[in-house]
């Protein structure tokens, strides 16, 4: 008989409904959920790391322990191979230290899949997770054309016992697997790895509903679902339809269908009244036609709307779909799919193909990621190669040990320093929020009692994670008002009279002074927040004053995700450094003055 597993608390955690549901009632649907049946419940990944830094609310790790508090159902955690929770791969010590804190926390279960199909890149992985004593569900990533073909997933399958997996997970991130694929696939990756086999998947007009079922009745052990609040958003199989179906197929699962409702009517409470979901249709009926993800379609048309260029979705699309021919035919699972998105996006807005390349892209082709499942093009390759100054570009993990000297004030734990190891400066403002709960002289050295000031942290916290613009309390002479910001952490600071007010504000950016027409200009090539240096404690690439050669790196540009390199196209001194460290800037957004070597003028 199948199991189910829910997925509700991690896709309450990560876009387009982090935020919406308060940590509070999450706590409180967890406790329900745990009471239902399920044989875990996936409750993080990646998408709830991201959604966590870019809040700069609650650390990830916080919410997992949390959970694990309320719960005795086993927690589990989804990771993307050795890209674990982000964009770029990192070595077998991150991996290891990653696992260990994650299994500290409270997670028991770790599914893991490769973006690429190439299960040599869980090894690293899968040796952490069985050291630490835990279980390994290992992911094959559906999807259409030859990665998503029997043979091809059969192929890999067989190779996931020796790695110590507990079972596979057919894992479809597009919605893109019929309902009548479901059998042979099952069937067959049983057969060659000799594991019991679940399915995760998702798609609008019922398929993921039908697929779940299909999958059950070829003897699927596990099937994921969400509670159907969730699931009609999000285009998931409800765990409630499919509990009913299956019990009425005589495929009972166990769950209790009644629990289930009564978390849905908790949900229900706050994503209910929204005008449209959080998934337009024009997004959802593109994903299905083309058998993309969802949120990709999704970050591309942001994208394109930020460029007034919101009519142009379908090019890029077609562009999406040539680029990813080009380099192997690969899976587009997070952050493949960024990767070839990003290019594509580059592509069309320019009006040119592989004149820029992004710098993961050219990681991907280069093999650093492992091996796609069809031939890159020899042609794209050597064109990449020709628009590159030498080598392409290598991450390198942060060492653990020199960030903690860096951020000793900081990050306390080693969980904090792996954040700031995958998140760079983005994760800073999380963790100097959390550093501010435990301070108390802001408030207390204002003339504010102990009690009063723990009551105004209180407010704080409750503003930060329901999403209420504003709140005013009038308490005994104590008079706090509590304004969300988008650019700055709440950190009340007090005054010495009794009635205090807490106002939260954003200082205005300083108007750029004029640009000199004189110098050379190195404009953002596209909307990105700007990095100075290639990870947090580096030096940055230039300073103000600095002589540059052509194709030197000035900075780092960061969208959807993904690094950019930023270089000089000419020689030059870098006369002045326009935005800020971690600052979000534009398209065509002046970052740097240049000034031309030996009198040359600009653009000779």
């Amino acid at each position: 008989m199948p199991a189910l597993v829910d997925t509700t608390i991690r896709l309450l955690g990560q876009e387009p409904l982090a935020g919406v549901m308060p940590i509070a009632e999450q706590l409180r649907l967890a406790e329900i959920l745990d009471s239902a049946g399920f044989a875990y419940l996936e409750v993080s990944g990646g998408g709830c790391f991201d959604s966590a830094v870019k809040r700069g609310v609650e650390s990830p790790w916080e919410r997992i322990r949390a959970l694990r508090a309320r719960t005795k159902t086993p927690l589990a955690l989804a990771l993307r191979g050795r890209f674990l929770v982000g964009s770029r791969p990192v070595g077998p010590d991150f991996v290891r230290r990653f696992v260990e804190s994650a299994a500290e926390s409270g997670i028991d279960v770790f599914r893991l899949h490769d973006p690429l199909n190439d299960v040599s890149n869980l090894r690293e992985a899968s040796e952490a997770i069985t050291a630490a004593e835990r279980e390994f569900d290992a992911g094959l990533v559906y999807s259409p054309g030859p990665s998503g073909e029997t043979d091809a997933l059969v192929t890999q399958a067989r190779r996931l016992p020796e790695l110590g997996a507990a079972r596979v997970l057919i894992h479809d991130p597009s919605g893109s697997l019929d309902p009548n694929r479901v059998r042979e696939l099952v069937e067959g990756v049983r057969e060659a790895s000799g594991l019991p086999v679940g399915l995760y998947c998702q798609g609008a007009g019922g398929s993921a509903l039908a697929a779940g079922i299909e999958a059950a009745r070829a003897g699927a052990d596990l099937i994921a679902a969400a509670v159907y609040p969730v699931a009609l958003v999000l285009h998931r199989a409800s765990g409630e339809s499919l509990a009913d179906a299956l019990d009425g197929l005589g495929l009972s699962t166990g769950v209790d269908v009644a629990a289930l409702w009564r978390g849905s009517d908790l949900v229900d409470e706050h994503i209910s009244d929204q005008p449209v979901t959080p998934l337009a249709p024009r997004i959802a009926t593109r994903a299905a036609e083309h058998s993309l993800p969802a949120g990709l379609i999704a970050a591309l048309d942001v994208h394109l709307r930020a460029q007034s260029a919101g009519d142009r979705l379908d090019e890029v699309i077609e562009e999406l779909a040539r680029i990813r021919e080009e380099a192997g035919r690969p899976p587009l699972a997070a952050p493949i799919g960024q990767v070839l998105a990003s290019q594509a996006l580059l592509h069309v807005l320019s009006a040119e193909r592989y004149q820029t390349v992004v710098d993961e892209l050219r990681d991907l082709l280069a093999g650093r990621y492992g091996k796609p499942p069809g031939e890159i093009s020899a042609q794209v390759r050597r064109a990449v190669e020709l628009t590159s100054d030498g080598q392409p570009p290598t991450f390198e993990t942060p060492d653990l040990d020199e960030l903690r000297e860096q951020y000793a004030g900081i990050a306390a734990s080693e969980e904090e320093l792996l954040l700031l190891a995958l998140f760079g400066d983005e994760a800073q403002p999380l963790l100097e929020t959390i550093r501010g709960r435990g301070r108390g002289d802001s408030l207390e050295g204002g003339g504010v009692d102990a009690p009063r000031a723990e009551r105004i942290r209180e407010i704080v916290r409750i503003v930060q994670e329901s999403g209420v613009g504003e709140v005013t309390i009038e308490d005994a002479g104590l008079r706090v008002t509590v304004r969300r910001t988008t650019d700055a952490v709440p950190v009340p600071v007090a005054a010495p009279s009794p009635a205090v007010e807490e106002e939260l504000t954003s200082a205005a950016a300083p108007a750029a002074p004029p640009v000199d027409p004189g110098v050379m200009r190195v404009e953002a090539p596209m909307v990105g927040t700007f990095y100075r240096a290639p990870s947090p404690g580096s030096p940055p690439f230039v300073e103000e004053g600095d002589a540059v050669a052509v194709g030197q790196t000035l900075c780092i540009l960061e969208a959807m995700k993904l690094m950019n390199e930023v270089k000089a196209e000419q020689e030059g001194i870098v006369r002045r450094i326009v935005p800020q460290n971690a600052q979000s800037v534009e398209y065509g957004e002046l970052l740097f003055e240049l000034e031309p070597v030996n009198g040359r003028p600009p653009g000779l």
